[in-house]
């Protein structure tokens, strides 16, 4: 299996945070292993600021994947997805795998459904 912990912290690397400091990176991997990468990207209002996991799942959903098994999240702590990302992740992923990582080794392993027990999604709509 690919390091998908390592890929994040290497996202995170590229994430463009000039204003919190904040830099997270996550990393997405498909049903077929290929990993698909992303960082937070700010923007001075902040409520158009991109997080990490969405990015990697807008760009795999772009180049045409649509089944996916895990997702890494990289953060200079273990920090899990906010809650926009949380629905995101359910709608395009499902209940996939989330690691958790920071630069100091330490990870966290949970099913998305530990994080988002009751979401909505379009079963909610009939």
């Amino acid at each position: 299996m690919p390091d998908l912990a390592q890929a994040a912290l290497d996202a995170r690397l590229h994430a463009h945070a000039p204003f919190s400091g904040f830099q997270v990176g996550a990393a997405l991997e498909d049903d077929t292993g290929r990993i698909h990468t992303g960082c937070n990207v700010e923007n001075a209002t902040y409520g158009l600021t991109l997080c990490a996991e969405r990015v990697a799942v807008f760009k795999a959903i772009s180049e045409g994947v649509r089944r996916f098994r895990r997702i890494a999240v990289a953060a200079s702590s273990l920090t899990p997805p906010c809650g926009a990302c949380r629905q995101i992740l359910w709608e395009f992923c499902g209940d996939i795998e989330v690691l958790l990582a920071d630069p100091s080794g330490r990870r966290e392993s949970l099913r998305l459904s530990d994080l988002f027990p009751r979401p909505f999604d379009a079963s909610n709509l009939h």
